[in-house]
């Protein structure tokens, strides 16, 4: 099994790198009225001079929830190891000899690989949507720099549906067709939604009954004001940001309730059975014996006092 996961895993990523990195899916080209106020707004330069910057955001949904579960997963391991004695605890656990993964090591990799699953199953359903739909940016027809008078756009309401209407930079145009839904909503709010769950369902430590509330509050709070500042930057529509949402949230609860059934799993250390004391079988046999014996001599008494002697 742990060999057709790594040809799905590995099979999921090539997807989202055909998606992300070539022409391999050409993107719909979608049509737009003369003079739309919809796609007329500002361009505000390149995603990079953006508030969030898409290398910053990919950085903190990789590298943040990574950190966090493998530092809480740690601690957890050495808190319930150093509870126990050496002696007592499995040498396999203890060790981790060939061909047997520590628990620690098997629940990180678990959780985390589910979590770079949904990363790019994100990827490739916001990715899909894009292609598909070929919904214009707010900014587009500023890059699109169409020429309304060859076009023959003298009345707003003439619909121009062919691409080369545009004279603008291709990547720009490019950029402002893959606009729904927005990537940057959906995978920050699923990176928020899936470290939340984990630290509510797995954090039992007491005196954390307003910190992880807090801290998942907080995470959610920060994937909220991304969708905020693709609005604001005139990058997305509303429902582009919404799709976004409704995408990375049902992605990470599905995973989360389907896959790794809330975080929960065996204990880091396997609790010794309790072992009852049983009888010794021999023991056991040997009083049967006794006791049989013990009955027949006690009737040879009572028949042999029961004889009279004749002389």
């Amino acid at each position: 099994m742990l060999y057709f996961q790594l040809v799905i895993m590995a099979g999921t990523v090539m997807l989202a790198y055909y998606f992300e990195y070539t022409d391999t899916f050409s993107v719909h080209v979608q049509g737009f009225f003369c003079y739309d106020p919809t796609y007329t707004k500002p361009y505000l330069g390149p995603e990079d001079s953006s508030a969030v910057p898409p290398m910053l955001l990919y950085a903190l949904v990789a590298g943040l929830p990574t950190l966090l579960i493998t530092i809480t997963e740690t601690v957890m391991f050495l808190v319930q190891y150093t509870s126990k004695e050496f002696d007592s605890s499995d040498q396999t656990v203890a060790t981790g000899d060939c061909c047997y993964l520590n628990p620690m090591v098997r629940r990180t990799f678990r959780f985390l690989g589910v979590y770079a699953f949904g990363l790019f199953t994100v990827d490739i359903f916001v990715n899909a949507g894009q292609v598909v739909t070929g919904n214009l940016a707010p900014y587009f027809l500023t890059v699109c720099k169409p020429n309304y008078t060859a076009l023959g756009c003298q009345q707003a309401l003439r619909y121009i549906s062919h691409q080369e209407a545009c004279t603008g930079n291709q990547d720009d145009i490019l950029r402002a067709r893959k606009s729904f839904p927005s990537k940057e909503a959906a995978l920050s709010i699923y990176a928020a939604l899936y470290v939340a769950m984990y630290v509510t369902c797995t954090e039992s430590v007491k005196g954390t009954r307003l910190a992880k509330p807090v801290l998942s509050l907080g995470l959610m709070c920060l994937a909220f004001l991304t969708g905020l500042n693709r609005v604001a930057e005139y990058r997305n529509h509303w429902s582009d940001v919404i799709a976004g949402f409704l995408i990375g949230s049902a992605i990470a609860i599905f995973l989360v309730v389907c896959v790794v059934h809330h975080f929960k799993g065996k204990l880091l250390l396997p609790e010794e059975p309790a072992t009852e004391q049983q009888p010794d079988s021999a023991l056991l046999n040997m009083a049967h014996i006794d006791g049989a014996m013990d009955k027949y001599l006690s009737s040879q008494q009572k028949r042999s006092s029961g004889v009279t002697t004749v002389t």
